[in-house]
């Protein structure tokens, strides 16, 4: 893991793997403070929807796309939300003891430091998931929404009422996770903010860097480690890297995975060309 003093805080390198999260053993990547994932929604044929994409340049009238009738990735329907689950539970750190005060401070709280999982799920799957956590341990979950100022469902928004929010969870063992809230009170509906920089866009479905920066901002600290078991675009890396967190991150598909590190590497290695010639 390559460490550097960036802009006074440590910078830590993203580390991105070719492979399924699955063969976490072979890396030998720490335990983490927070899991982040954008797990698949395995929507079948009906993955585009209502969306402009399935027809050609967004318009019924010029007949459908090649995206017509298909998923978004031939590899969803081998996502298995149990593996999934179980790698979770074992890669999330251990909840240290509550330590134990004495007289004088009887009275005051610690801040808690248990880590915790944030999935990004269609509202028709948060039961399913909260259900399989809770068989691995994590007993306890906060519903998140997240609400955009546009939706894909633009084909159908003269027949009916049209979706523009996702749907999360934070999942925890026993004790409520680590909490920086900077003295103000957080709710769990979260605006989805644009992001103009981070640019090419790698994935279909790519999540905003400020939005990732802001969930890990709340749920971790500096050198805290934050892993994407399904990185796709390695949004989340880039998020944790911008942060001082150290991120690992898994992507099987190797388009995504190839794109991601490049795009990656464009924006930090003359970071770090910059740090070495300042340290000499």
């Amino acid at each position: 893991m390559t460490e550097k003093q960036w802009n006074r805080k440590v910078f830590y390198k993203p580390e991105l793997y070719h492979d399924h999260f699955q063969n976490f053993k072979s890396y030998g990547i720490p335990k983490a403070q927070l899991i982040i994932a954008d797990v698949p929604y395995n929507l079948g044929k009906n993955a585009y929807a209502s969306n402009p994409e399935w027809y050609v340049g967004g318009d019924n009238k010029n007949g459908e796309s090649s995206k017509a009738g298909k998923a978004f990735f031939e590899s969803d329907h081998d996502f298995s939300p149990e593996h999934f689950m179980i790698f979770c539970s074992r890669l999330l750190r251990d909840e240290k003891k509550k330590k134990q005060e004495d007289e004088s401070r009887k009275n005051t709280r610690e801040k808690s430091d248990a880590p915790c999982l944030i999935l990004f799920l269609p509202f028709e799957q948060l039961g399913v998931y909260i259900r399989i956590a809770k068989s691995h341990g994590l007993n306890h979950y906060i519903p998140l929404i997240f609400r955009k100022k546009y939706s894909a469902q633009v084909l159908k928004a003269n027949m009916k009422i049209v979706g523009n929010c996702e749907y999360g969870l934070v999942l925890y063992k026993n004790r409520l996770p680590k909490f920086n809230n900077g003295g103000a009170m957080i709710f769990n509906c979260f605006d989805w903010p644009e992001d103009y920089k981070t640019v090419p866009k790698i994935h279909p479905t790519q999540k905003p860097v400020p939005l990732l920066e802001n969930l890990i901002s709340i749920f971790t600290d500096p050198g805290d480690v934050v892993i994407d078991p399904v990185a796709g675009s390695a949004s989340t890396l880039r998020a944790a890297a911008n942060l001082g967190r150290r991120g690992y991150g898994f992507e099987i598909k190797k388009e995504f995975y190839q794109r991601a590190n490049e795009s990656m590497l464009s924006v930090f290695e003359p970071e770090l060309f910059s740090i070495l010639r300042n340290e000499k």
